[in-house]
């Protein structure tokens, strides 16, 4: 799928390209590619002369070739966006090619993204540029609003973890903590610790990335001030992943001690019932050897006196356990 954005009036307007006669139409600041075809990379190359490397979308590119700058003036940076799906959260690989330098450009730079999927940053961004007028206005702020708003949404995705946690701790702390409560509620812890994994790694990559952009010397002073709230903004997010990581911790900690103390309540029962057993059973296996005179033999209650010494050797137990309370 192939989306310009142009500005008019302040605002930014969206247009999905299907042919080349429809690209040179327009004259955008943003050029999104999601999961392009082939033939739509030709328009790009044709139109703009820019080719997209091969290796854009690569996952296991070295760290160290995500940002460089060509020597006809293009940036590329490669960054990773979260994608905080329910099901499956993750994150989203996104090359960015910023070009300053275009005679197609006219006056003014394009941003070219590509992704393979959707990512909400970039969806906050379309929705914010729509309404509030003069919120960009080249390419270079295109790029830096987008990184701002991964980091919100970053933010918007550590609210949701601390609600997650609050409600598994109401249940952690309850009065009566099930095994298959317990089960349900590491699952959901799990689920938070890697979502905030995916937090903090998100974070580290877009200050990667904004430094860079701060390094390249291509920002005008207001775009500069902004890359460095940017940047505040991802440190604030920081001491927020460390507290929830030392909560998650502690939610496991207790779920797992929880867990501990429902099986050694059957332990403990089984423990009470083999020691109360142990009598009775002593007592049958006395009454069962092969004595020459047996009470059973020569006297008439002989059974009834037997069964009568087992229940009450096995009852005499159960009364001590439950006087010192053993049993609660």
């Amino acid at each position: 799928m192939l989306n310009i954005f142009t500005l008019t009036n302040g605002r930014l307007f969206q247009e999905e390209i299907e042919s080349l006669e429809e690209l040179s139409q327009f004259r955008p600041i943003w050029v999104d590619l999601e999961d392009p075809t082939p033939e739509e990379k030709r328009w790009i190359k044709q139109y703009y002369g820019l080719s997209i490397p091969e290796d854009a979308m690569d996952e296991d590119i070295e760290e160290s070739a995500r940002f460089y700058e060509e020597d006809n003036g293009e940036l590329h940076i490669r960054s990773d966006f979260l994608v905080a799906d329910w099901d499956e959260p993750r994150q989203e690989r996104v090359a960015f090619i910023l070009n300053l330098v275009n005679e197609n450009l006219r006056s003014h730079g394009v941003l070219f993204s590509i992704h393979d999927e959707s990512v909400p940053a970039f969806r906050l961004l379309r929705m914010r540029a729509r309404r509030m007028p003069g919120l960009l206005a080249d390419a270079k702020e295109v790029l830096l609003k987008l990184y701002d708003g991964d980091a919100e949404y970053s933010a918007d995705t550590l609210e949701g973890i601390y609600d997650e946690l609050e409600m598994a701790s109401k249940k952690v702390l309850s009065d009566n903590v099930t095994d298959s409560l317990a089960s349900e509620v590491l699952a959901a812890i799990a689920r938070q610790e890697d979502l905030n994994g995916l937090i903090r790694r998100n974070v580290m990559d877009t200050r990667r990335a904004v430094s860079f952009l701060m390094r390249s010397k291509m920002l005008g002073a207001e775009q500069f001030d902004e890359a460095r709230q940017i940047l505040r903004d991802l440190d604030s997010l920081d001491g927020h992943t460390t507290f929830l990581f030392d909560k998650i911790n502690f939610l496991m900690d207790a779920t797992v001690g929880f867990i501990n103390i429902n099986q050694n309540r059957i332990i403990k029962l089984f423990s009470v019932a083999s020691v109360a057993l142990l009598p009775p059973t002593l007592v049958a296996s006395i009454y069962g050897m092969n004595f020459k005179l047996m009470p059973e033999l020569d006297w008439q209650f002989g059974y009834a006196w037997a069964i009568g010494v087992m229940i009450a050797s096995a009852l005499l137990p159960m009364w001590y356990f439950r006087r010192r309370g053993w049993l609660k």
